[in-house]
């Protein structure tokens, strides 16, 4: 008996080496999507637990959903993609405009 561990990929022939490699991967690919799964329900579990306290809270709601919206076939139709990324944008920008102070407008004298 041996210590050494044998390569037994170099003993096959070229398509089993690269069946077995499609195997490891497919099997990497169903890990990796399983682990996103999971995430993604703790996401939802998290997003569901408390009402939003303020309106940016709300459009990280919005933004999750519109993602998941935009991942399905009816997202995908080219109008939509538009009005999605537009309303992102909207969110991105508005967001910002909350961190700075509101310029009023002057009110007319009387």
């Amino acid at each position: 008996m041996t210590d050494k561990a044998i390569a037994l990929d170099g003993h096959r022939g070229m398509m089993a080496q690269k069946a077995t490699e499609l195997r490891r991967l497919l099997a990497e690919v169903e890990a990796d999507e399983r682990a996103l799964h999971l995430r993604q329900e703790e996401l939802e579990a998290h997003l569901l637990a408390a009402p939003s306290l303020s309106w940016d809270d709300a459009a990280e709601k919005v933004r999750y959903l519109l993602k998941l919206f935009a991942a399905t076939p009816a997202g995908q139709d080219p109008r939509r993609k538009t009005l999605i990324a537009n309303v992102l944008e909207d969110f991105t920008r508005l967001s910002a405009g909350a961190d700075q102070p509101q310029s009023q407008e002057p009110q007319p004298a009387r």
